[in-house]
């Protein structure tokens, strides 16, 4: 039996394998246990492994590479079409042998242990901060019931205990126990937070690819962080566009009868990352009201004719190409650069 081809549908426990011969006719079809796997692998001779980017991938993909095998990662999506009528465990594996072979698939870049730990820093803190806002809402809602308003604002929460003091008998010693805890889980979580933040700019402070994208106007050390992590080797991509669209931050298309019709950004991708590139975005925009001497750049023509939001992401898309050109070249940020090519059509 001479398999070159596996397609390996992931479970938890069960693992359902398709594989082909050179022919590309179907010579294994077979359920695996989870402890079976890696013993059905090692006796099997080197092939092509393919399998769905999902929970638990990037650990197996290493695993089975480390057992000589070619493993290629894919988007489910891509995955999909290959399906034929009814799904199951058996059809989906054989859609996965199918997909890995074309000569167009596109395939995600097997993660190391590292970026798998840095990026489950950020998991964990963004979290926490969606945790820390629900409760600070809450805490905010309930005290309005009571005639205390407080600002918007993480920090403006942090006095709540003189506001309760000053409230005096307005509020019932059960309602003052209630928003004395409700304060301090909102408080355990701000130090969640907090020592997340401190894991995540100490591994930032070791990496040189991450401080070099501090470097870019509206990207920090939580942003430069992700960005390294998740992409991994920029080369990956073939330019800073497919970075761009990568992150879900270009038109969406419907084009049809050779008219081009596009529309609001496609939003594919990871949402943690375009939203951390789009918010700095919006940070830079509003420095950008007290610069004087940027009053006449691109930024500031294009904020003057469009809403603040299309600014953002137009600024979020040129900076997403910028950390492809620094990642991908091994170059230093240098701002007002202007590329070889601009030059010479100039």
């Amino acid at each position: 039996m001479n398999i070159t081809t596996v397609g390996i549908d992931l479970a938890k426990n069960v693992f359902q394998v398709h594989g082909v011969d050179e022919r590309g006719s179907a010579v294994l079809r077979k359920m695996l246990k989870r402890g079976e796997l890696v013993k059905f692998f090692t006796k099997l001779l080197p092939c092509l492994i393919g399998m769905e980017a999902c929970g638990g991938a990037h650990f197996w993909a290493r695993k089975l590479t480390e057992l000589g095998h070619n493993v290629r990662l894919m988007a489910p999506q891509f995955v999909k079409p290959y399906v034929k009528t009814n799904k199951n465990d058996a059809r989906d594996a054989e859609a996965i042998c199918e997909a890995v072979g074309r000569p167009n698939m596109r395939f995600v870049p097997i993660k190391s242990i590292e970026q798998q730990t840095l990026l489950g820093l950020h998991r964990a803190r963004q979290a926490f901060v969606a945790a820390r806002t629900a409760q600070a809402n809450q805490l905010r809602g309930l005290l309005s019931e009571f005639g205390i308003v407080i600002p918007n604002g993480i920090h403006y929460l942090n006095g709540l205990p003189e506001v309760l003091e000053k409230a005096g008998s307005g509020v019932s010693s059960t309602s003052r126990e209630l928003f004395n805890r409700l304060y301090s889980h909102f408080r355990q979580l701000d130090r969640q937070v907090g020592e997340l933040d401190l894991q995540i700019r100490a591994w930032h402070r070791e990496s040189a690819a991450s401080k070099r994208l501090e470097a870019i106007p509206g990207i920090g050390p939580i942003t430069a962080s992700a960005m390294v992590a998740s992409i991994g080797d920029a080369k990956t991509f073939k330019n800073g566009r497919q970075l761009a669209a990568w992150l879900g931050l270009v038109p969406r298309q419907d084009s049809s009868g050779g008219k081009d019709r596009l529309l609001g950004i496609s939003k594919r991708g990871d949402t943690y990352l375009r939203t951390l590139l789009i918010h700095g975005a919006r940070s830079v925009l509003i420095r950008l009201k007290f610069r004087t001497d940027q009053a006449e750049g691109w930024l500031a023509r294009l904020a003057k004719r469009r809403n603040p939001n299309i600014a953002a992401v137009a600024l979020a898309n040129k900076n997403a190409r910028i950390i492809w050109a620094l990642l991908a070249r091994d170059r230093d940020y240098q701002a007002g650069h202007v590329s070889v090519r601009t030059k010479a059509l100039a």
